[in-house]
């Protein structure tokens, strides 16, 4: 019997029984058969999410997220029901003290999951539907002021760190897509470089006068072979990876005493700045690879005193 068949069955049974009482009977995941049929629709999900271009990044955190509910929910995908989800976002919010946006974004990934098992037709209806998104109060984020970022800089050591400090604060690109660049990839004479997105996206970003000077003092002092753009101090200088940029930008802030340095600070505060110069919202939009402009505008900060001036200028 194939899928369609069953599906056909199923509802045809539940039409005809709709009269009779049921005692519910536990489901649960006893055999080892049953245990690798679910993990063999993760494997289908997650290939399928590949196609559509998520990053390794993204496929490793999704099969994270959904094997840890596999441990807890002993049961069948078929037979996992919207209390059982709730049961187990409640209990993983209590346990781990999460707090409302990681809570959301496992909702958002089983919700992707049972979508998909819908679509396939593996189950007849998703059970995360009728679990609403988790609202969240907005919180104002940091950005790092114009003192922060001459203190970054003159506590930076080494070159390569004061290039990258730079490249991340007049780009705004993203840590992934600062540690993929090549030097090929860099047009000294546009201040210009193209990067690679989420989903595989290309997109030019562009650079200031300071950042070239940096990068091209970079350059000169390597003495390796390799492409990549950024490379470890040590031998045999292998490609700079989002760890290493974390770890050292973390270390310079404590060295500087400015708390919570990290990549993606340099991009809001880039957003934010460039909002408060007036760019317009759609340009910020194409410079930092959003497909919607809803989530340019959670990046950015409006200053406060700007509100002010033109409150008095427009208003009286």
């Amino acid at each position: 019997m194939n899928q369609g068949q069953y599906l056909k069955l199923t509802k045809s049974l539940i039409d005809n029984f709709k009269e009779i009482q049921l005692i519910e009977i536990e489901n649960n995941l006893d055999s080892s058969t049953n245990l690798k049929s679910n993990n063999q629709l993760l494997s289908l999900f997650l290939s399928a999410k590949q196609v559509e271009g998520c990053s390794k990044r993204t496929i490793t955190y999704y099969k994270s997220t959904i094997n840890k509910m596999f441990d807890s929910i002993k049961k069948r995908l078929d037979n996992i029901t919207t209390d059982d989800l709730r049961q187990y976002l409640q209990n993983f919010k209590k346990e781990r003290n999460s707090s409302k946006i990681t809570i959301d974004n496992i909702r958002r990934i089983f919700s992707s999951f049972f979508s998909w098992l819908e679509d396939e037709d593996y189950i007849l209806k998703n059970p995360v539907r009728r679990i609403h998104r988790i609202k969240q109060g907005r919180v104002v984020k940091e950005v790092l002021t114009d003192e922060n970022l001459e203190i970054l800089r003159d506590n930076c050591s080494e070159i390569r760190d004061l290039a990258i400090i730079e490249l991340l604060m007049s780009t705004g690109i993203r840590v992934g897509e600062l540690v993929n660049l090549n030097i090929e990839n860099i047009n000294f004479n546009e201040r210009e470089c193209v990067v690679f997105g989420k989903g595989e996206s290309e997109r030019i970003v562009y650079f200031d006068a300071r950042t070239k000077i940096h990068l091209i003092q970079y350059l000169k002092s390597r003495d390796d072979e390799n492409n990549a753009l950024f490379v470890s101090f040590n031998r045999p200088h292998r490609r700079l990876g989002i760890k290493g940029v974390e770890t050292f930008l973390r270390k310079l802030g404590k060295k500087s005493n400015i708390s919570r340095v990290y990549p993606h600070k340099f991009r809001r505060t880039m957003a934010t700045l460039a909002i408060d110069k007036g760019m317009p919202i759609e340009q910020v939009q194409k410079l930092l690879g959003h497909a919607q402009i809803d989530t340019t505008m959670r990046y950015a900060m409006v200053n406060q005193s700007n509100i002010k001036i033109s409150h008095r200028k427009y208003i009286g």
